[in-house]
């Protein structure tokens, strides 16, 4: 009976958080519990709340989507209110100051996730308005979720406790308590997952009772099967693979918590995890239309903006921001902290009496320089910055190292440049553009616009003044056209604080061309599906497992990489390195390099970073900027570490691997072994 009481105060938790019309139910004994789950309504209601726990990786300044904030591709425009996930990358945090969800600890919210699944799998048969193949499909996908909720917390944490079949013991006693091994945590995740795979369909639509699309998003094999390509390409990697900072660490049962010595054969399983997602001849990439250029963009584009495409192996809706918000289910709200002010609202600021704002953007969030040098040349399908000088605070990103047979020019100017897509060259006329935003790869002109290019949008037919907003006086005095024109602001009109870009550049991965952006209502209206899975994460898993492996296939490994290339009409990376075949390390590097072209913002480059052990290098540096202070366009676009209004650079140190216990935690469970450093 105890057991059954933990559930109804479970259930009613989750009631009370959400609203009326989705678990409107009165919890009071076992026998509502049961009349609940023995009706097909109560039981769906049931799994829906099982994906209320989605990870909010959307979300790009909080939650489990900071770290793409955390990580070397985002700069924080606002950085007087920097978020815990922007402080963190400071360094300035500890295991006292990550309390709460919204501060990186998600420790409560996937337990609680995981123990949702297991009482469904437990209690599942008691629906008796279902056919039974619905309720072996339900257990199934239950049993799915759980196996990712504990993955969530194993790339947060590393190893962290299982609880197997049973829920987690409320009556245990924080002393008995600690994390199992990292061997043990893997071996359950893969066999929940391979338990789970006869009973998960292909597709949603072949399942009993879910032919429409108000069930796409729901587990199904190829998800399951790409969760297990992503953890055992995890497994394989360094951090988790027989690392020094966690030699000798054992937990109060004597077990070492990671392997003590790598065991290379790992990277093979990770190949074959990989195999068996393309094995199912279920997805495609997103192919080009035709062969030019623009061709090659709108397919990339076309990964966010056609919803549930062919490469989307698991999505779901964007939920950004939060439940009150007036962008709330849309993209809306990361789009409007994405783009600049002179884009939209001619208006002005926000008007508190009308309550008519936002109508403009407000850039809080911008490329990196460092991610605005990967991308590729069109041309030689070279990465142009193989590297950067160091100074006292680690990259110098003033100072890159130009592989010269990329056609990379990190100086100078081509007069008379036309914008290559989006634009229409009527209105979208021929300017002045610094030779750094030539001839780059399409993914580079479909994620960002650089400073001085058009704003794709024939209504506003305006260039975007990257630089910061000239100062509120003299912006007043200037007609909308020109407040729009870099070449026009005026001297010294910079105001040093506020909605303004920091960096030289604005993220538009997820603005579609020609989409206005005057009012609130234009910004909640757009709706785009979340791509947690991808089919090009997995050619990338199998390219960068099959160059790893001990029987290392260097061209096996260049094809997986191509196919992703491909794509946006690169030639292959044999034909720009040539031998590359035969070169296990400039291979690996490029296999990073393009997937942190591809996978801007979708919360994929930290991860990578932290699992190959390259973050210690590859982060610390101060603020990189354009010279937004500049007093016109051409000098802005010199690089500077002294205009961007923040006080603390980007570190990175060993301890910053995994992310701490929270030291409220710490103190119930006395005996937890906390991670590396903290």
């Amino acid at each position: 009976m105890k057991k059954i009481y933990i559930v109804i105060l479970a259930l009613a938790a989750l009631c009370a958080a959400s609203c009326d019309s989705f678990f409107d139910i009165n919890f009071k004994d076992q026998a509502d519990f049961e009349g609940i789950l023995s009706r097909k309504n109560g039981v769906r209601k049931y799994v829906s709340n099982l994906y209320t726990y989605l990870p909010r990786e959307e979300r790009v300044d909080k939650y489990e989507g900071g770290v793409v904030l955390r990580s070397d591709e985002t700069l924080f425009g606002a950085s007087q209110y920097p978020s815990i996930m922007y402080r963190i990358s400071w360094g300035d945090y500890s295991s006292a100051t990550v309390k709460g969800y919204d501060n990186g600890t998600i420790w409560n919210r996937y337990y609680e996730a995981i123990n949702q699944c297991t009482i469904l799998m437990e209690n599942v048969h008691l629906d008796q308005q279902d056919p039974e193949e619905y309720k072996t499909y339900m257990k199934a996908e239950a049993r799915t979720l759980r196996a990712y909720y504990y993955f969530c917390l194993f790339r947060h944490y590393g190893p962290v406790i299982i609880w197997g079949d049973k829920m987690s013991d409320t009556d245990a006693k924080g002393e008995d308590l600690d994390r199992n091994t990292l061997e043990e945590n893997v071996d359950f995740i893969i066999s929940e997952i391979d338990k789970a795979l006869p009973d998960l369909p292909l597709e949603i639509s072949s399942v009993p009772t879910l032919a429409d699309r108000t069930d796409y998003g729901r587990v199904t094999k190829g998800m399951a099967l790409a969760l297990k390509s992503r953890l055992l390409l995890y497994v394989a990697s360094p951090l988790y693979n027989g690392c020094d900072l966690y030699k000798g660490r054992t937990n109060k049962d004597g077990k070492f918590i990671f392997p003590q010595e790598p065991d290379p054969n790992k990277w093979t399983e990770a190949a074959k995890a990989a195999q068996a997602v393309l094995d199912l001849n279920q997805y495609e990439l997103v192919q080009p239309k035709g062969t030019t250029f623009a061709d090659y963009a709108k397919a990339y584009q076309d990964v966010l903006f056609e919803k549930w495409n062919s490469e989307i192996i698991w999505g779901w809706w964007f939920r950004t921001w939060e439940p009150n918000d007036p962008y709330a289910g849309t993209v809306g709200g990361l789009l409007a902290a994405t783009v600049p002010m002179t884009i939209s609202g001619v208006n002005g600021p926000y008007d508190s009496k009308e309550k008519t704002s936002p109508k403009y953007g407000w850039q809080l969030f911008t490329p990196s320089l460092k991610q605005v040098d990967a991308y590729p040349m069109m041309a030689s399908g070279r990465y142009p910055v193989t590297g950067y000088a160091k100074d006292g605070k680690g990259l110098d990103l003033s100072k890159p190292v130009v592989d010269p047979l990329s056609g990379y020019e990190a100086d100078g100017w081509q007069d008379n440049y036309q914008q290559p897509i989006d634009v229409d060259p009527s209105w979208a006329t021929p300017f002045t553009a610094h030779k750094s935003t030539v001839g780059r790869d399409p993914r580079y002109y479909a994620s960002l616009i650089p400073n001085g290019f058009w704003w794709p949008c024939k209504e506003l037919k305006v260039r975007v003044t990257d630089f910061q907003m000239p100062a509120t006086d003299k912006l007043s005095a200037m007609s909308a056209a020109d407040k729009r024109n870099p070449e026009k602001v005026p001297t010294n009109a910079w105001q040093p604080t506020g909605n303004i870009n920091r960096v030289g550049f604005t993220w538009r991965r997820w603005y579609e061309a020609e989409t206005p952006l005057n009012e609130t209502k234009d910004y909640a209206a757009i709706q785009y599906i979340y791509p947690a899975f991808r089919l090009a994460e997995i050619y990338y898993n199998l390219a960068e497992a099959l160059n790893e492996q001990p029987a290392r296939d260097g061209q096996g490994a260049c094809d997986a990489l191509n196919k992703v290339r491909q794509r946006v009409g690169l030639n292959k990376i044999e034909e720009a390195y040539p031998g590359i075949q035969n070169d296990k390390e400039l291979l690996r590097w490029c296999i990073l390099q393009d997937k942190m072209c591809e996978f801007g913002m979708e919360a994929m480059r930290h991860y990578d970073m932290t699992r190959t052990m390259r973050a210690e290098q590859e982060y610390p540096c101060d603020h990189w900027t354009l010279h937004l202070t500049a007093d016109n366009y051409k000098d802005s676009w010199q690089r500077v570490s002294t205009d961007y209004n923040g006080e603390n650079p980007c570190k990175f140190s060993p301890r910053d691997y995994l992310f701490p216990m929270s030291a409220d935690l710490m103190a119930e469970m006395t005996n937890y072994t906390q991670n590396y450093g903290f």
